[in-house]
């Protein structure tokens, strides 16, 4: 059985505008970038077709590394024009996040301005962790001000391997890092969420955690039962209120193994579709992930609605197109 009409809220769009951008100064060579940067629109229809999904919310990808505020500035105006201009074309199967900048604060709020106010984002990305700084970090304070301002909902997602292994190298060696690294850098902000109290300071921000909320699910008990010896600590009845105010999309955690811990642990009604791709590939979404997630066994017919529709339009209610 496919769902159709399934809103995917994890999807990475590599802009080929601003792969052109990029290359004409030299940033980034096209032909050595990893091969899930080549998006383009026929082929994500065709997955989106493929799989039932309905309306796909794009996370922008901008992958060069820039030092200048002028340059980053205008490499995100080209790549959220792209994604603007994508909606634009396929208004009712498409959306996007603008992204946020956790060591620039003055960029973010002008991607806020450009991207939420003038091109119609319907929410915010941002990594989870920049230079080994986690989100919630008190540096942060003045740019989720301005988003709980807005009510804004804030995908989130790793980039960076945490230091480990002899001489600080970077994680297992031979082990790319989102097999498990990045689900502890996810992992990591969660726990600087709860232990900085964001959610309490800040009401009306909806963070959405990629890949099933890391490890922050399994390992909840955990932190309830050894959060008192962390700095600043965290009240049990902290992390299990937490849990329920996180939303989780789907994007590699849901198996008769993992689906369990995660309807026991959070709340079954933050649980949204996700896909990852095209980091993850067609074939696998279509031939395994979508299947899998249709036929689990612990999920009820309404759950599995929710989950792959109704909990995002509760969410993000502007996806509800007519």
């Amino acid at each position: 059985m496919t769902i159709a009409g399934r809103v995917d809220v994890h999807h990475h769009f590599t802009a080929p505008a601003w792969l052109d951008w990029a290359e004409e100064r030299g940033v980034v060579n096209r032909e050595k970038l990893p091969w899930w940067t080549r998006w383009d629109l026929d082929t994500a229809l065709e997955v989106m077709d493929k799989t039932g999904i309905g309306t796909s919310v794009m996370t922008v990808a901008m992958l060069g590394r820039f030092q200048e505020r002028a340059e980053r500035q205008e490499s995100a105006r080209v790549a959220l024009r792209a994604a603007a201009d994508v909606v634009a074309g396929n208004p009712e199967r498409f959306a996007f996040f603008t992204p946020v900048f956790l060591d620039d604060l003055e960029l973010s709020s002008w991607s806020l301005r450009y991207g939420l106010d003038e091109l119609g984002a319907i929410g915010v990305s941002t990594r989870t962790s920049v230079n080994g700084v986690f989100l919630g970090d008190e540096s942060h304070d003045r740019l989720l001000q301005e988003l709980n301002d807005r009510s804004a909902v804030i995908s989130t997602h790793p980039m960076e391997v945490p230091a480990g292994g002899p001489g600080g190298g970077t994680g297992l060696p031979g082990m790319p890092p989102f097999v498990c690294d990045f689900l502890m850098d996810t992992t990591r902000a969660a726990v600087n969420l709860i232990r900085n109290g964001t959610l309490d300071r800040y009401p009306n921000l909806s963070f959405i955690l990629p890949h099933g909320g890391g490890f922050l699910p399994y390992m909840a008990t955990r932190l309830e039962l050894f959060g008192g010896s962390l700095t600043p600590a965290i009240e049990p009845g902290r992390v299990r209120d937490y849990l329920h105010r996180f939303y989780f999309d789907t994007a590699g955690p849901m198996s008769p193994s993992a689906t369990p811990t995660l309807l026991s642990t959070v709340d079954p009604g933050r649980i949204l579709f996700g896909t990852d791709w095209p980091p993850t590939p067609a074939h696998v979404i279509a031939d395994r992930v979508a299947p899998a997630l249709d036929s689990d066994p612990f999920l009820s017919e309404q759950q599995l609605r929710d989950i792959n529709r109704e909990n995002a339009l509760r969410l993000m209610p502007a996806l509800a197109r007519p």
